[in-house]
């Protein structure tokens, strides 16, 4: 089967999140099957810069790589790339490919694309990854595209890929029919995890002493990420334990200078630590050395980092009205809060700190799970059975 995946980010702009390397890992394991697969993307790289000298295309593990020039990297900043010169390969393109998979939703790319697989009729399948309802920023401007172009383009999808239960909801809400909607969680590269780094490296690394409990949260530094939650939380702990460091990892996404306006307001810098963005083996150092990990958003759909921090052995807290919390809770392999608790969530941290054994048993019922469902060489062969269905019916 020859499939093209079109996503806006592709490795290494690891700093544009989790969207990114679920396209990865499942074009990865799409190749090992035997099937041809196409990646156009753009020339993003992080929110400074974008990728230069790069070649169309590129092979990376199999997979044949398009990169395409932003109109503007202070556009691609803003969480709004554009790449015209992508309009003339797909437009040239197109007909050579049996099943196109969009993993974006509100986006020029996302136009050109649902545009051309109509005219060519190739059939297409929409993967939002958390971006479908119109909440949050922007939200004038994301109703007028959804006016213009949105609707359509959910509509004329042959499938939409929810991987909860709660982004199911919001297609619902979006007007498009149960029949229409498929749930597949993303998917762990088991890997990755094999040869995980010596504990103590990270603790090493930024003067945390063994004694001390670290508390960690790693991903964007973004208003829509609960972080103001966390600190408050983290605030109220450090009253009564003199023995916990939080750390705040990831890149900034136009909320650092603020969350360091917090930090400092309560007197809380000298137990603060900022990494600044953590890929693959810093970040599972920081994983390894963690204490816990929290995850305290509530428009997480699903997230990856906790199931990241359980293969690391480490425990998990995250909010209970998100997609992520629905999983962590079906499994049994975490801790849930409510978000906005901020002393509910500060008593659990403590909980979770003191109680070793059973968080070290939420974390084996998590390894299981992840062996069990979230494994990509099995979820790769449901995508393999939406691809069929989507292009003979």
């Amino acid at each position: 089967m020859k499939i093209l995946q079109v996503i806006s980010s592709f490795p290494p702009a690891y700093s544009y999140g989790g969207a990114l390397k679920v396209a990865f890992e499942l074009s990865r394991e799409l190749v090992r099957n035997g099937h041809e697969v196409t990646v156009c993307t753009t020339d993003v790289y992080d929110s400074k810069s974008r990728l230069k000298n790069f070649k169309n295309p590129e092979t990376i593990e199999g997979i044949e790589v398009y990169r395409f020039k932003n109109l503007s990297n202070w556009l691609s900043r803003k969480n709004i790339p554009c790449a015209p010169g992508m309009f003339f390969f797909l437009r040239d393109n197109m007909k050579k490919f049996d099943i196109i998979h969009l993993h974006e939703y509100r986006s020029f790319q996302a136009i050109i694309t649902s545009h051309f697989a109509n005219k060519y009729r190739i059939p297409y399948i929409v993967q939002a990854h958390g971006s479908v309802l119109p909440f949050f920023e922007k939200q004038i401007l994301k109703k007028m595209f959804d006016f213009v172009w949105g609707n359509k383009i959910l509509k004329d999808a042959r499938k939409c890929i929810a991987v909860s239960h709660v982004e199911r909801e919001q297609y619902r809400k979006m007007g498009i029919p149960d029949s229409q909607i498929v749930i597949i969680p993303n998917g762990i590269n088991p890997n990755e995890f094999k040869n995980l780094p010596e504990k103590g490296k990270f603790r090493t690394k930024y003067h945390i002493s063994p004694d001390e409990k670290i508390i960690l949260y790693l991903g964007r530094i973004h208003k829509i990420k609960g972080l103001d939650f966390l600190i408050d939380s983290f605030f109220q702990l450090s009253r009564i334990r003199n023995d916990i460091r939080l750390v705040l990892a990831g890149p900034d996404d136009g909320y650092l200078d603020y969350v360091k306006k917090m930090i400092q307001e309560k007197n809380l810098s000298p137990i603060v630590v900022f990494p600044g963005p953590l890929f693959e083996n810093k970040k599972y150092e920081a994983l390894t050395d963690a204490d816990v990990l929290v995850y305290p958003g509530i428009f997480e759909i699903f997230g990856l980092v906790p199931f990241e921090a359980i293969l690391c052995g480490t425990p998990v807290i995250v909010t209970d009205d998100c997609g992520c919390g629905e999983i962590v809770k079906e499994a049994g392999c975490g801790y849930l809060a409510k978000y906005g608790d901020v002393g509910g969530l500060s008593v659990k941290i403590s909980e979770v700190l003191s109680n070793s054994d059973d968080a070290k048993e939420k974390v084996k019922h998590g390894q299981q799970y992840i062996k069990e469902y979230l494994l990509y060489d099995s979820l790769s062969k449901i995508f393999l059975r939406l691809y069929d269905e989507s292009r003979f019916n």
